[in-house]
């Protein structure tokens, strides 16, 4: 019995499975939200010219999206002092499959700074010392000081973590902004 199931039966029904597979991608069906809407009556009774009713039926298509996060205008368009000679600090949170590793590489290398980072051929870590100065750093990333607070260390861990592996980098005092 089973060898004649995988003979003459098992075909066809894989078969069918996948067409019913080809069917759920290709087919022309138009679930609920994501149809595109027709443009209200009122747009074809103002008549204009066919450029403004194609313009209109786009953004009629267009899905609505609803603010997930609303923050104000006043946070996203805030401006940020950092003083570089100073005692301010960029420390560089690396998330994980977000291209981490590729910003926080040009922030090492391909920035145009008064005094630029200094990388060693061969090495990972570069040296971001602040203008005039020969220990201190601007920069507590990857790419300048190692994982000092372990690998892919989230806000609560640098939170902690930083201000004492400054510290023991010898820039006590130092203000992390950001």
């Amino acid at each position: 019995m089973d060898e004649r199931f995988n003979r003459w039966l098992l075909p066809p029904l894989l078969a069918l499975l996948f067409l019913l597979i080809v069917y759920q991608y290709v087919s022309p069906a138009c679930p609920g939200a994501a149809c595109p809407r027709r443009p209200p009556a009122s747009a074809a009774r103002r008549g204009g010219g066919p450029e403004e009713r194609e313009e209109e039926e786009e953004v009629a298509a267009m899905p609505r999206l609803a603010a997930k996060f609303p923050f104000a205008r006043g946070e996203l368009c805030r401006r940020v002092r950092f003083d570089m000679r100073g005692r301010d600090v960029i420390v560089f949170l690396h998330i994980q499959k977000t291209g981490g590793t590729t910003f926080g590489r040009h922030l090492v290398r391909n920035i145009h700074l008064e005094q630029p980072c200094y990388c060693r051929a061969g090495q990972k870590k570069c040296a971001c010392h602040r203008p005039g100065g020969d220990k201190d750093t601007w920069l507590f990333s990857r790419f300048s000081t190692g994982w000092s607070c372990g690998l892919h260390a989230d806000w609560t861990e640098l939170t902690s973590c930083v201000p004492a592996a400054m510290e023991r980098r010898g820039c006590a005092g130092n203000r992390t902004l950001r």
